[in-house]
């Protein structure tokens, strides 16, 4: 009876090995069912209460500065029950501080036995309120991953319809098409500097031109068959054949060929399985040129997200205990170029910070780093400047808005408002020192109030600290430091947007490749990955880089420092 809380509040159960019986679990738990509403009853005084409505069971939580947030009963109450419940006719509104003075009055009103009974009736209900919650964010959370969850943009989360009226932008501006053949077509019967054919007395000049973009449809690889004319002779038996053409090279698959396999393969994750292996040797160079100057950067990203390697999945366990298996996104910033680096295996985010960090110059300063808060995200041999992502914090909060609709509307807007001036500063183009400064007036005051409130929320015991909302509250008390750090540093960026954004190309090559075989493969498709995501980044076509690397082999074996995603245009010979 003493191990009755024990036993009734923990679901985990220890099975021997050598203890096999079919459905054990539900053995286990109906012969518990069965003894402890008997137990219950001696040892607390009243009947359990196997199941609470869910109306019902969220009802007691701290309000909001603004009034009460929690009802009893209510619609979904009705729903249950049926019309006759007694509950569901009027919600009521329970502040902690209003439940504590009902209590004082129930307790003069009844005997001392019934008021021990209805406090810990209230407690379990405040309980049962806090696990509610507690499952309702974490069944959202299961729900994103399975059907996916469009944006968490302001404007979806809190159902803020300010914006409707706005037209949609295009997805794309033309400037994306950049490998788009482009056609001149020039105005019949009118040239600039001509007078204007309405007026007749002005005169017309060019004007930004006018854009109209057609898409066909083609397959990636086409092949020509050539045909060699043969003649032999019917007397001597010789044989002639036609010479084919001096341009067609001696190569089945040209460089045109291999590069758009290694970009479907390893840019948009087409499960190719045949990929022409010309590639890789003339890539190799300009990509440890490219890992040589991104571990110079100023300014590091970095996540990670699951991969699978077919031989480090049967080797299982490693020394150290680890079976996980990862793939590790790092952006780095060197000035006005972006470096996006790919790394698969055993090692997490951190570590591989640390073996790109050990190519770095002597004397340069440490390095800002912009991650989560996991610990395996932070490099431990070498210094940087940590800061933290802000989205994932908001996102604690996007998680439980249903649960507390009124303190986590408070903690976006305020939020979107740190953002707004962010984009203020980059509509205006400052620089990193402007930026810092600009943050400074605008943004520290709403972070400082912010977290001002945080600290009232725990202070004054309006929030339980194991709720979903104390939880998301103590995330960002924790991190403060970190977070904030765009409002010390010139250029710390708010958030780790940008890596989530490279690391979905891995996702997505994941989801249709399925895995590497080798570890090798999975060294050659991050080389592949981080080649093509740097020509992205740096707005180049990586079609036509990765033509040039194989055209260009011994230059970019000899120079490759000429041969990177932002400047190998500089060096393709000219077809004179």
């Amino acid at each position: 009876m003493k191990n009755l809380p024990l036993i009734a509040y923990n679901t985990r159960f220890l099975i021997l090995p050598w203890v096999k019986m079919k459905n054990l679990a539900s053995h286990i738990l109906g012969q518990m069912a069965r003894i402890l509403p008997g137990d219950w009853q001696k040892q607390y005084h009243h009947p359990i209460y196997w199941a609470i409505p869910l109306g019902v069971a969220k009802t007691i939580r701290p309000i909001s500065p603004t009034g009460p947030s929690r009802r009893f009963g209510g619609s979904h109450c009705q729903s249950i029950f049926g019309s006759g419940c007694a509950m569901s006719n009027k919600p009521i509104e329970l502040t902690p501080e209003e439940l504590k003075t009902l209590l004082e009055r129930v307790k003069a009103a009844v005997s001392e036995e019934d008021y021990e009974i209805i406090k810990e009736m209230t407690e379990v209900l405040q309980a049962m309120s806090q696990v509610v919650d507690q499952k309702a964010a974490s069944i959202k959370r299961l729900l994103k991953q399975l059907f996916g969850q469009k944006s968490e943009k302001k404007k979806g989360v809190l159902n803020n319809q300010d914006n409707e009226d706005k037209p949609d932008e295009p997805k794309k501006k033309p400037s994306a098409y950049t490998g788009a053949k482009k056609v001149q077509i020039n105005l019949e019967g009118l040239k600039p500097g001509e007078f204007c054919p309405l007026c007749l007395k002005g005169k017309v000049y060019r004007k930004s031109p006018g854009i109209v973009i057609r898409i066909v449809g083609s397959p990636p690889l086409g092949g020509t068959l050539y045909e060699m004319e043969k003649l032999r002779c019917n007397l001597c038996g010789e044989t002639f054949t036609a010479k084919p053409p001096e341009d067609i090279g001696e190569k089945k698959y040209d460089e045109t060929a291999t590069a758009i396999i290694a970009l479907l393969k390893y840019g948009n994750g087409f499960p190719f399985y045949r990929l022409v292996k010309n590639a890789s040797p003339s890539a190799k160079p300009a990509y440890a040129e490219m890992l040589k100057q991104a571990a110079q950067g100023e300014l590091f990203h970095s996540d990670d997200t699951t991969a699978k390697v077919l031989s480090l999945m049967k080797e299982g366990e490693t020394e150290n205990g680890r079976k996980g298996i990862f793939t590790t996104g790092i952006l780095s910033k060197m000035e006005d170029r972006m470096a996006v680096l790919y790394f698969t295996g055993r090692n997490h985010a951190g570590e591989n910070i640390d073996d790109l960090l050990q190519k770095r110059l002597q004397g340069l300063s440490p390095p800002q780093l912009m991650c989560d808060a996991l610990s395996r995200n932070i490099p431990k041999v070498l210094e940087v400047i940590l800061s933290n992502c802000l989205t994932h914090g908001r996102r604690n909060f996007v998680d439980i808005i249903d649960a507390f609709p009124d303190e986590c509307r408070h903690v976006i807007e305020t939020l979107a408002k740190v953002y707004h001036n962010d984009e203020i500063a980059k509509d205006k183009s400052m620089s990193p020192q402007d930026r810092l400064t600009f943050h400074q007036a605008e943004s520290k005051p709403l972070m400082d109030d912010l977290y001002t409130w945080f600290k009232q929320q725990l202070d004054e015991k309006r929030v339980e600290p194991n709720s979903g909302l104390g939880k998301a509250i103590a995330y960002m008390m924790k991190h403060w430091a970190p977070l904030t750090r765009f409002l010390e540093i010139p250029g710390a960026p708010l958030d780790n947007n940008i890596c989530e954004r490279a690391l979905k190309k891995s996702i997505i090559h994941r989801k249709n490749s399925l895995f590497y075989k080798t570890q090798n493969g999975a060294d050659v498709g991050d080389m592949f990955m981080s080649l093509i995501q740097t020509c992205n980044m740096a707005k180049e076509n990586p079609f036509d880089y990765l033509v040039a690397l194989q055209k260009n082999a011994c230059e970019v074996a000899e120079n490759p420092e000429k041969w990177l995603p932002w400047n190998f245009r500089h060096s393709i010979p000219s077809p004179n």
